[in-house]
């Protein structure tokens, strides 16, 4: 088991007609790295709703024919899905569209919320018909009851935020507007730029702001929400402050680009800074320092940096296999580690490696990692892991469900340097998890236990199609 991505969302707003489907496009490849499950975007056209959505890649599901047909208009939402609620099926394919009795809206969401289970079941009883299994349709249900009652789309968020708990930075797309609000813990990155043109853009992380020339202007702070219209750009602030910010330190540890910013910190700086912390808490004799690509080279750069160790190449990885790769059948089995990396063995032959990694699950892959070096002729292997030990759940977006998956939590450190078959272990001190954001608010719970929300009862990834295989929460009339 491995650590997988978040979901990657996106926005457009443009004053005139425009061709916002390929910014979307330009956008979303840049953040497929938050998730490789399925991807969709919406296009807003006077009111007219264009969407295409599918399993796969951004190149794999828009071809060119695809893009051809999308209309010009002034709106549009985009998302690339890793899910952490759902299974992978065309119905929890993001962003979702409803049409209800105030008009259209379209919701694109990445998080994860803790009192989804809650909240469908009270849905389900008063009424609600659910066609995905994705905590992002009670969302939608959520809101657009609120809008019912309310003014405005704007205010129905704000309502809506008062029964949403746990992680969701939203991108969504009324008639005439794009709207995008941070939980009051600001768990999941968001933030929004401007093109040269006057276009606003609203992205998970700045890398997709570059990749469509828009000029970074801030991140939405945690509970505010944004709304952008033929008006221009307006801030509600009145969650903001209601609860202690606790933005994913595994943001800066592995999930964003190198290349993003996120509160003020370069994700590439902090990964470098934990790669110093590790060389100065875990010395140890070595040759070389080599990082698992990709998740592991800038940490190996700190590591090199601090401790004076050369830092190599010793590892290649496969750049046309994607992080969700599968092996073809029970019949071809292979590693998969071998088929995503190969050791240069000219750099490990008889070295002492420092082997540089973000994280280490079940510690099945991190062993076929060591052994892939060890079999290079690697002298010595001493892993350093640039994250604390897992040691609990993450109900926040994180695809960690169960301790029963956590190495850590069953074994030593000792015990696990023996299992992966290293000649020692070190990982990155919980204490200086603080460094690596400059000391901002931050949630470690899948470290150090500390939840900021209440925990739930059921956290399987599949509890709503466990829910509708039982028959549970459904009236037969």
């Amino acid at each position: 088991m491995s650590i997988h991505e978040e979901c990657g969302v996106f926005g457009v707003y443009s004053q005139n007609p425009a061709d916002v489907a390929s910014l979307a496009y330009y956008g979303l490849y840049s953040l497929q790295h938050r998730g490789q499950e399925s991807c969709g975007i919406i296009v807003n056209d006077d009111g007219m709703f264009t969407a295409h959505h599918g399993i796969g890649l951004v190149n794999e599901v828009f071809s060119h024919q695809e893009m051809r047909d999308f209309p010009e208009g002034q709106i549009a939402v985009g998302h690339v899905r890793y899910g952490t609620t759902g299974g992978v099926t065309m119905r929890n394919c993001q962003p979702i569209q409803v049409n209800h009795l105030k008009g259209k809206l379209a919701v694109a969401h990445n998080g994860n919320l803790s009192n989804a289970l809650t909240l469908r079941s009270a849905l389900e009883l008063s009424g609600a018909i659910f066609h995905s299994t994705s905590d992002t349709e009670t969302i939608a249900y959520v809101i657009t009851r609120e809008r019912l009652t309310t003014p405005s789309i704007q205010e129905a968020v704000y309502q809506a935020m008062e029964k949403l708990e746990g992680a969701y930075s939203l991108v969504m797309m009324s008639s005439t507007k794009l709207i995008a609000v941070r939980d009051p813990h600001g768990f999941r990155p968001l933030c929004y730029g401007r093109m040269s043109d006057g276009t606003y853009v609203v992205a998970s992380e700045s890398c997709a702001l570059n990749a469509v020339g828009a000029k970074f202007e801030r991140d939405l702070l945690p509970g505010e929400i944004i709304t952008i219209d033929q008006n221009g750009l307006s801030s509600d602030r009145r969650r903001c402050n209601t609860a202690p910010q606790k933005t994913c330190i595994f943001e800066y540890i592995y999930f964003a680009r190198p290349d993003s910013t996120i509160g003020g910190v370069n994700v590439h700086a902090a990964r470098v800074n934990a790669g110093r912390i590790l060389a100065r808490a875990h010395s140890v004799d070595a040759d070389i320092v080599v990082g698992v690509p990709d998740s592991g080279l800038d940490a190996a750069i700190g590591y090199s940096r601090e401790s004076g160790i050369p830092y190599g190449i010793g590892l290649i990885k496969n750049k046309y296999i994607g992080r969700t790769f599968i092996s073809p059948g029970q019949d071809h089995r292979v590693d998969q580690v071998k088929i995503k990396l190969s050791p240069v063995e000219s750099e490990l032959r008889g070295k002492r490696v420092v082997l540089v990694d973000d994280s280490i699950v079940r510690g099945t892959t991190c062993a076929r990692l060591v052994s892939l070096v060890r079999n290079a002729g690697a002298k010595e292997i001493h892993m350093r892991i640039s994250a604390p030990p897992f040691l609990h759940p993450c109900y926040y977006g994180t695809d960690i469900d169960s301790r029963d998956n956590l190495i850590a939590c069953n074994h030593t450190v000792q015990e696990i340097t023996k299992m992966i078959g290293a000649d020692s272990l070190g990982y990155l001190p919980l204490e200086n998890l603080p460094d690596l954001c400059g000391g901002a608010g931050y949630c470690s719970a899948c470290f150090s236990g500390d939840y900021p929300t209440e925990i739930p009862q059921d956290t399987r990834k599949d509890q709503f199609e466990q829910k509708l295989s039982k028959g549970k929460g459904t009236k037969k009339l």
